[in-house]
């Protein structure tokens, strides 16, 4: 297998990742403008993200606030709970 190969259309803002070169048989929708490519063994050669830069916006976005939240747990109970802690900044 070769290394997989990333390439963004910025004027259509999709995310094309080539995982093998070979030809496409099938593809798969995994969710709103995400869809998987499939050769005819149905394995997977590829993906790609419509409106990529919202997607990778919002996964990092995520992936931020879950570390975030599991860095303060063991701290959550003495966390101010009034005005001094807002907006996530404890002031």
């Amino acid at each position: 297998m070769s290394k997989p190969k990333m390439t963004y259309f910025k004027e259509n803002d999709i995310l094309h990742l080539v995982i093998s070169e070979e030809d496409e048989a099938a593809s798969v929708e995994l969710g709103p403008n995400i869809t998987a490519e499939l050769n005819a063994n149905g394995e997977l050669i590829g993906i790609e993200i419509l409106d990529a830069s919202a997607f990778i916006r919002d996964s990092i976005l995520e992936s931020a606030q879950a570390r975030v939240l599991n860095i303060l747990s063991p701290y959550k109970q003495s966390l101010p709970t009034d005005d001094r802690f807002s907006g996530g900044r404890i002031t």
